[in-house]
């Protein structure tokens, strides 16, 4: 690498040492990122594989194709528009698929729906919610299981909200689902994917957290308050919180679609779990701030409705599924992930 500061000689004395900090963050946090994917790879060799994915367009997608490509795997992505060459189109609105298109491939991981925190939770609104979930994955598990040469594995994507608001409660995945409406399209979704079982495919349904990434989802969000100073726990802050850096949800719906071992639910959560207030806490220390600005209750049922009730749910939640392989996450551990994901390294 060569690299030229600026204003001459008063560049180098002002500039060097942040620029030799800044380079050395960066190759670190490069180092760790083809680290863990060569030892990800190493438990799982073998040929390149051929996948489809669902939702490759949003934060969680994008990434896991981009993961698959570099380790030499094909990817088609799923469209809703007419597919260009190494895509495969579908509408699930209207039950149309390019059944012809998945013959013969080695997995199919679906994680496109509509995101439930884009907005208030209207009448119209929860119905988009649940009918992307239960309408795309009810078209595919039923080409899939259609097909002369089906996949071996079908991956699809439920939540943390299966379970609804449990308190203290240990999750495992056998836990019973709750009784509020994100727990009700959890288990229509997942109910959906396992017609694909009927004929034979394994069906891994994944259970996904809170995400670590500054690409989307809840993270994303709290980021801009946190970084002026703005940032507090939610409500009392005693609620649990499941979470998992992008990274290791890479390796989780990777390791569905190839291990055989893994087949009905799986939580793709870190296992430690931690209140909402130690959460804030972490985000607030990793990024240098103060989070001294709580958010009442009342104020959250005000702003967003419904959805306030989803924001605050407590879901202690325990990857025992993924306990029983010995599965050796990456970032085990809350305020890693945050360093990791943010690029924010401890002071000496």
């Amino acid at each position: 690498m060569e690299y030229d500061l600026p204003w001459g000689w008063a560049g180098k004395i002002a500039c060097m040492k942040p620029a030799a900090c800044e380079f050395a963050r960066l190759l670190a946090y490069r180092s760790r990122i083809i680290s863990g994917d060569l030892a990800f790879w190493s438990r799982y060799p073998g040929p390149a594989r051929r996948f489809a994915i669902s939702g490759a367009s949003g934060f969680v997608g994008s990434a896991l194709l981009t993961f698959l490509r570099a380790a030499g795997h094909e990817v088609l992505p799923l469209v809703r528009r007419p597919a260009n060459p190494g895509e495969i189109s579908w509408d699930p609105e209207a039950g149309k698929m390019d059944a012809a298109a998945l013959e013969g491939l080695d997995a199919v991981i679906h994680l496109a729906g509509e995101s439930v925190a884009a907005g208030r939770w209207t009448a119209r609104r929860k119905e988009r919610i649940r009918a992307s979930r239960v309408l795309g994955t009810r078209l595919i598990a039923a080409t899939l299981a259609r097909l002369r040469r089906p996949p071996r594995a079908f991956v699809s994507a439920s939540a943390v909200g299966y379970y609804g608001s449990r308190g203290d409660e240990i999750l495992h995945e056998e836990s019973p689902p709750g009784s509020d409406f994100l727990a009700e399209v959890c288990k229509a979704w997942e109910d959906e994917a396992r017609t694909a079982e009927r004929v034979g495919i394994r069906v891994c349904r994944v259970r996904i957290p809170m995400v670590l990434s500054q690409a989307g989802g809840a993270l994303a969000k709290m980021l801009p308050p946190f970084r002026m100073g703005l940032g507090g726990k939610l409500g009392s802050g005693q609620s649990w919180v499941s979470w998992i850096a992008l990274d290791d949800l890479l390796d989780i719906l990777t390791a569905a679609a190839l291990d055989e071992r893994l087949s009905g639910p799986v939580n793709a959560m870190a296992p430690a779990p931690c209140s909402n207030a130690e959460l804030t806490a972490t985000l607030a220390r990793v990024l240098r701030r103060p989070a001294v600005f709580p958010v009442p209750t009342a104020f959250l049922k005000v702003a967003l409705g419904e959805f306030a009730d989803a924001v605050l749910a407590s879901q202690r939640g325990v990857p025992s599924a993924l306990q029983k392989l010995d599965w050796s996450f990456r970032f085990p551990a809350l305020e890693s992930a945050l360093r990791h994901t943010l690029g924010s390294e401890p002071r000496d």
